[in-house]
């Protein structure tokens, strides 16, 4: 087993560097009798930590992921999810959805996914949100950690931890894009990982390939993608996986991962810098493409009571 192992923050609990992303296991293209040999595969080569969420393929990742699970594989496996959901109601509401999905009665790891407007910050913390459904879930026993993901800009990463400090809160993880282009535009890696590693929260990395958008920029191979944010002090580095070929390419840059020195770190960066310019090759930030909630503004949940009153609504 040529895997290694990172603390997820100051959980106590030890993951995969590497993990596999939910949203391909869904995919049409594959079965879901390939998903699950995916998964399990995974498991075997030691890779651990298990991304989803409640909106990827309408449930069909979660649903296989579940199945995948089975057979005494459960136990080796550190489930994550996600709910849009922005109010107490509606994040409860698609919390038991996504547990009825994996046929777990407890997630090891619950996040708000998309995180990507200032508004989602007030909207989960404010009286009836989001984030009174996770802490009640948690002392539930439905859900261990709690954390949140977000890949359009660091500042509102920055002020969701601003704003669960001034609510005595403490997240056990986030989530967010670390790759070489991000280095150069709208940084997370230079503006919210060094406040995540101050304060013992477990840094989830996301997008090393751009969603394989940085790839066709010719500039660096998926190993140089992986073994530069693996490099970086992350808990775990998600990433896509929809083949055994992938997987492969995964579980090899584990295999042969060294951290990368300076100089090195340096030059893959001089390699993508002028390419980096603008956002080009990261489209999460730049457009709405990957902007799911934005689709389905409906998956957010009802605007509070309060603030329709004070609208005239």
């Amino acid at each position: 087993m040529d895997m290694f192992y990172r603390a997820l923050g100051r959980t106590g609990v030890q993951v995969s560097a590497v993990g596999l992303g939910g949203f391909h296991i869904g995919s049409p293209q594959l079965s879901s009798a390939e998903a699950v040999r995916l998964v399990r595969t995974a498991l075997d080569g030691g890779l651990t930590f298990m991304d989803n969420s409640w909106d990827y393929r309408e449930g069909e990742s979660e649903k296989r992921l579940g199945k995948a699970l089975r057979e005494g594989y459960r136990s080796r496996a550190f489930v994550m999810t996600k709910v849009d959901g922005r109010t107490k109601k509606e994040a409860a509401r698609q919390l038991d959805e996504s547990l009825k999905r994996l046929r777990m009665d407890e997630i090891d790891l619950l996040q708000h996914h998309e995180v990507i407007r200032y508004d989602d910050v007030d909207r989960i913390f404010s009286a009836g949100g989001a984030m009174e459904a996770f802490v009640a879930a948690r002392k539930a026993g439905k859900i261990r950690y709690i954390g949140f993901t977000g890949h359009k800009d660091p500042g509102v990463h920055l002020y969701m931890l601003e704003t669960a400090k001034r609510h005595g809160f403490r997240f056990d993880t986030v989530q967010m894009p670390l790759n070489l282009m991000d280095t150069h535009f709208r940084s997370f890696e230079k503006k919210v990982l060094p406040e995540l590693v101050a304060a013992g929260i477990g840094v989830l990395g996301m997008k090393s390939m751009g969603n394989g958008v940085i790839l066709k920029s010719g500039a660096v191979t998926p190993v140089e993608c992986l073994h530069y944010a693996l490099s970086l002090p992350t808990s775990v580095v998600i990433t896509g996986i929809d083949s055994m070929k992938i997987l492969k390419q995964a579980l090899k840059a584990a295999a042969t991962f060294k951290p990368l020195t300076r100089p090195q770190a340096a030059r893959l960066r001089a390699k993508t810098a002028k390419l980096a310019v603008g956002g080009a090759y990261e489209l999460f930030k730049t457009t709405s493409i990957f902007d799911s909630t934005a689709a389905h503004p409906e998956w957010l949940g009802e605007e509070p009571a309060r603030t329709l009153r004070l609208a005239g609504l």
